[in-house]
């Protein structure tokens, strides 16, 4: 059976790009962040639902009332499958899924996206 990876919140999954002066898709990166690694580029290959919104109901004189029955709704990410992401590495977090490097990046730590 094939394992699913599912990005959950407000957050994107990018296939990690080497660092280089210059990306893949043309942008040029200073040296400065090129040399610490305070920026780096990448493909999105998933993205989360976006941030989840509360509840608001027509009991909203009596909060004690609301049920969690309804669906879920959220704010609509800006990242989409397939855009080149730049992003600030320090937010990232690294992890391995079937044999390949992805990084998880909250939505709010991308600085630009390439569609």
């Amino acid at each position: 059976m094939k394992k699913e990876l599912i990005v959950v919140g407000d957050r994107v999954l990018i296939r990690m790009e080497d660092g280089e002066e210059r990306t893949k898709v043309g942008l040029y990166l200073p040296a400065t962040a090129v040399e610490g690694q305070q920026v780096q580029g990448g493909t999105i290959v998933a993205t989360g639902p976006g941030q989840a919104l509360p509840a608001v109901e027509d009991h909203l004189d009596e909060p004690w009332r609301i049920t969690s029955g309804g669906s879920t709704k959220h704010v609509p990410m800006q990242a989409r499958v397939g855009d080149y992401a730049l992003f600030f590495r320090k937010a990232a977090v690294e992890t391995t899924f079937e044999g390949e490097r992805f990084l998880v990046v909250p939505q709010a730590a991308i600085l630009t996206l390439a569609r």
